[in-house]
């Protein structure tokens, strides 16, 4: 195996988690064109969707490798909220992915009662102990009972009752520093001041943080504004301030000449 692959691997699939979590794209490439934007705009992170595209493939879908620059990976560890893949690989994350991996190769045997052959470093190792590790193979049985059941529409007495729970859907989206991003309605987080979703605002409402880029031949007549305490914001579509509730106004010459680029 190659060297960090499995974190590698790991890694991808929660950079593609976290992307598809902040845009309402559904499709695959949708996702990915997302990203690089994202990338691009708030990281200063250079990375085409194609080139992630590749990454993904051959690594998470296709279970190979392909060879990624130590740079690139530490870009995307950043973009997750780590200083470096160095970093993202210490922390609990790769643990939690090395412990599903293990868990993953469980081999159930059902006769009159299920017997479960659990890898022998887990036994040893693992301070959660037999019973732990049985709760969560039976756990993660019911997933895989759920998801076969979707794919080849069969049903199965031992976990039927679990085939009633309904999808759950991120209908809900809060403001992050800049733009609005998907939740889940339920979402406790206090730092999160949740909205019913409305995709077009999701998509098109977000806050200008280069103010020094606008001039009146590119923006007149496509940005609002906000001016508060003295502070002038600028935004990419009519609305109110996230910030602070205010009313935005029509951003005239005058606002994007003097608060604009050129200040």
């Amino acid at each position: 195996m190659s060297k960090f692959l499995p974190e590698r691997k790991k890694l991808l699939e929660d950079v593609f988690e976290k992307a598809s979590n902040e845009t309402p794209e559904t499709s695959f490439s949708g996702i990915l064109k997302n990203l690089e934007i994202v990338l691009r705009d708030e990281y200063k992170i250079t990375l085409s969707y194609k080139t992630f595209e590749n990454y993904y493939k051959a690594i998470v879908k296709e279970e190979g490798d392909y060879p990624i620059k130590p740079l690139i990976l530490d870009d995307l560890s950043r973009y997750l909220g780590f200083e470096s893949f160095n970093d993202y690989c210490s922390g609990w994350k790769s643990f939690e992915y090395k412990i599903h991996q293990a868990l993953s190769n469980l081999v159930i045997t059902v006769i009159n009662k299920p017997i479960l052959k659990m890898p022998e470093f887990l036994i040893k190792q693992s301070s959660l102990g037999i019973a732990g590790f049985v709760i969560v193979a039976l756990f993660l049985t019911g997933n895989i009972y759920l998801s076969n059941k979707k794919n080849n529409q069969e049903s199965s007495s031992s976990f039927g009752f679990l085939s009633s729970v309904p999808e759950k859907k991120k209908e809900c989206m809060y403001w992050d520093k800049s733009q609005y991003r998907v939740a889940y309605c339920d979402d406790k987080d206090p730092h999160k001041d949740l909205k019913p979703l409305d995709t077009v605002v999701l998509k098109y409402f977000k806050m200008i943080t280069r103010k020094d880029t606008l001039t009146v031949d590119k923006a007149f007549g496509k940005v609002w504004y906000s001016k508060y305490n003295g502070n002038v914001e600028f935004f990419t579509m009519d609305g109110t301030n996230p910030e602070n509730g205010k009313d935005l106004r029509f951003a005239t010459e005058y606002m994007i000449d003097t608060y604009g680029g050129g200040q």
